[in-house]
């Protein structure tokens, strides 16, 4: 039998963290703006990468070793002394991008069990952020040696969408650890004779003394070619390609390729029945693509094109209804959160600087379908009520709703803002009708509401028998965010 006092033992070692006597080290943050006093023997054994450096600094004329970390700034280093000194890490309230800069730096300083919670933690529950955020972070984790679970992470989303990589202007500049992890993958969804130019392209990119036109080329310059891309050959699926492919893409470099693979190529493709002495990857699997539905091509999964005809009609003020014919608008979907998540923050982070927006909402288990129109830009970077006379809120009719409900707005103050420190939980907020979650997700609270009075608009969009807070079972399924755009003749 084992009595353990841990907490009372992480207590004990936060209080001589800030005792202040007897320490033996300075760290100096942020370029030397700031510093931390710790003391050597409990830095080196809680930390691999302190011990190195520890060994290697000589005390000054008062016996104290100085480290110097200008790049970190204090708030992160002190999160990283109270998880050495006390095992805890306080993240109440901070914002995704202080979190993930704290798990790079957990990584520098080889807290490899913090780096692997903090990493767990974003991918669980940061989801929708790291998406928002794709390319910087995928660019810059493959630079590093760990991350494993959040390289999956991003390469299970390349592999389904291998545009946001492949047709992006900084492919080339693309790590070779990346690409090759890419080319691995079965389920990379890309003709395999596309990924053979891709692969070229990023090799020629990577030495710029290659002449442009390849009849120049020397038997040095291939040479150069398949060093640079010894790495990439092995995982082409060479066997997948068609006579003309191998004619039109392979042959122009085989000089890259050994020879026992070029003449297994064109064995064959020959002889196909033949075995040949090459290793033959499988073929790349392609996701079933079934032929969509009619709901699913429809440019709203919340709203008909009847919706879209009388919420157009209510923005121009009209007092007779725009038809299907006539409608004057485009609604060019900007989020979804079944697509884009339902953390708050990925509101402020996607519609950011968007004017003319509707906000749509569809509640759980019932027919409910609420939003609002915002005339002004939403920003992330203001807070506070903003003025305006043509914002509105509604209802639409839909199933057992017999009636749409709109609602202009009174006060003038329509929309708010929310600061920074607020966005984890604030989405978009109408006043009368706004979303919030005190769990950073939207579906998983009862905190989205509709007031039944109205302090900033003329009526209330839901019943007097509905509560004015959606309740834990109809909390919302889905939210849409659209830019109204007018349509050119």
């Amino acid at each position: 039998m084992s009595l353990n006092f841990f907490d009372k033992l992480s207590q004990n070692f936060i209080e001589l963290l800030n005792d202040g006597d007897d320490y033996n080290v300075i760290i100096e943050v942020e370029n030397k703006e700031k510093s931390f006093t710790a003391h050597s023997n409990v830095l080196k054994f809680r930390s691999s990468y302190f011990r190195r450096e520890l060994k290697n600094i000589q005390q000054n004329e008062n016996n104290i070793k100085i480290i110097i970390k200008s790049s970190i700034s204090a708030q992160i280093f002190n999160v990283i002394l109270q998880y050495i000194y006390g095992g805890t890490v306080g993240l109440e309230n901070c914002e995704t991008r202080f979190i993930y800069d704290l798990m790079l730096a957990a990584d520098e300083f080889e807290l490899k069990e913090l780096t692997n919670k903090l990493e767990t933690l974003l991918i669980e529950t940061k989801g929708s952020w790291l998406r928002t955020h794709f390319s910087f972070i995928y660019h810059f984790i493959f630079n590093r040696n760990e991350f494993k679970k959040l390289k999956n992470f991003c390469n299970d989303i390349v592999v389904k969408y291998p545009n946001l990589i492949f047709d992006a202007d900084d492919f080339t500049s693309l790590e070779e650890s990346a690409l090759v992890s890419l080319l691995k993958r079965n389920d990379l969804q890309i003709e395999e004779v596309k990924i053979w130019d891709y692969v070229i392209k990023w090799g020629i990119a990577q030495t710029s003394t290659l002449p442009t036109n390849l009849d120049d080329w020397t038997k040095e310059n291939f040479l150069t070619l398949k060093t640079t891309l010894q790495q990439c050959l092995p995982h082409i699926r060479y066997f997948q390609l068609s006579n003309i492919e191998v004619v039109d893409k392979i042959k122009p470099f085989k000089k890259i390729i050994d020879k026992q693979l070029w003449d297994d190529i064109n064995q064959r493709l020959l002889i196909p029945d033949r075995p040949v002495g090459t290793t033959i990857l499988p073929p790349r699997s392609v996701l079933v693509t079934e032929l969509p539905t009619r709901a699913e091509k429809s440019f709203s999964a919340i709203i008909s094109e009847e919706h879209s005809a009388e919420i157009s009609t209510w923005i121009d003020c009209k007092t007779t209804a725009y038809t299907l014919a006539n409608i004057p608008y485009k609604f060019e979907l900007i989020l979804r959160g079944t697509r884009d998540g339902f953390a708050p923050q990925t509101f402020w982070d996607i519609c950011h600087g968007h004017a003319r927006t509707v906000i749509l909402v569809k509640v759980k288990g019932t027919d409910e379908i609420v939003g609002g129109y915002n005339p002004l830009a939403w920003g992330k970077d203001t807070s506070g009520k903003h003025e305006t006379k043509d914002s509105f809120i509604f209802s639409l009719k839909n199933g057992n709703i017999e009636n749409s409900i709109l609602s202009r707005v009174k006060s003038h103050y329509g929309i708010f803002n929310r600061s920074k420190n607020n966005q984890i939980k604030w989405g978009p907020c109408f006043g009368d009708f706004g979303m919030y979650s005190e769990k950073s997700d939207l579906t998983l609270d009862d905190s989205c509401f509709c007031r039944s009075y109205g302090n900033n608009y003329e009526n209330p969009i839901r019943s007097s028998s509905s509560s004015e807070f959606f309740s834990i079972i109809n909390s919302i399924i889905n939210y849409e965010v659209f830019k109204i755009v007018r349509k050119t003749i």
